[in-house]
């Protein structure tokens, strides 16, 4: 049977586990972040997507096909990362709300909704994932996903239950820039694993 068959390079290629969300990574170097970058423990996976938007200038013009590619643009693309988080941290609660103050007093964490967007609102975050079938601590490959200029467009919820853990779903959503029109807000690095020395 020649196409009951997988690529023989697939156990080499597999992105592997959950994953993780973290506010810094550098690609070059591959190493993962310091514990203070990660946004927080999470539960069912994380889904990233990064869908363009499309315009068909033929659309209306007499006798032209739909979808002819050369008439074919895309307008801008939506880059989205949602899941749900299990551990609550003043961080990704306030990553959560989006617009939001931390103050801390006396130990106490105090996140406060503002009404107004600011620049710094907006940052860079990283979906880190293993990769092949390589994944050591020190020389393991990965899959990471950069999104820029992320900001939270699903809110802050927390749904409670009897004898659960409490669980907050999230969304974010990388945006472009106006100093940077034609940067498509998301990057996708894949880099295979080597040997541990």
């Amino acid at each position: 049977m020649k196409f009951t068959r997988i690529p023989e390079s697939a156990f080499k290629e597999l992105v592997l586990n959950a994953g993780y969300l973290a506010t810094t990574f550098d690609p070059a170097a591959g190493t993962a972040p310091e514990e203070s970058a990660l946004l927080g423990a999470t539960t069912g996976g994380i889904n990233f997507t990064a869908v363009p938007s499309f315009t068909d200038f033929g659309e209306d013009i007499d006798n032209c096909p739909k979808n002819m590619k050369e008439l074919k643009q895309i307008e801008s693309w939506e880059v989205k990362c949602s899941g749900t988080y299990v551990s609550a941290s003043p961080t990704n609660v306030k990553s959560m709300l989006g617009a939001a103050e931390e103050t801390t007093t006396s130990k106490v964490s105090k996140i406060t909704p503002r009404n107004d967007l600011k620049d710094s609102d907006f940052t860079d975050l990283w979906l880190l994932c293993d990769y092949s079938d390589k994944h050591g601590t020190t020389n393991g490959g990965f899959c990471a996903i950069h999104m820029l200029n992320t900001l939270s467009t699903g809110g802050f919820s927390l749904q409670t239950g009897d004898k659960e853990k409490g669980q907050m779903s999230f969304e974010y959503t990388a945006h472009y820039s106006i100093t940077a029109q034609d940067t498509v807000p998301c990057e996708v690095y894949i880099k295979a694993g080597e040997d541990e020395a």
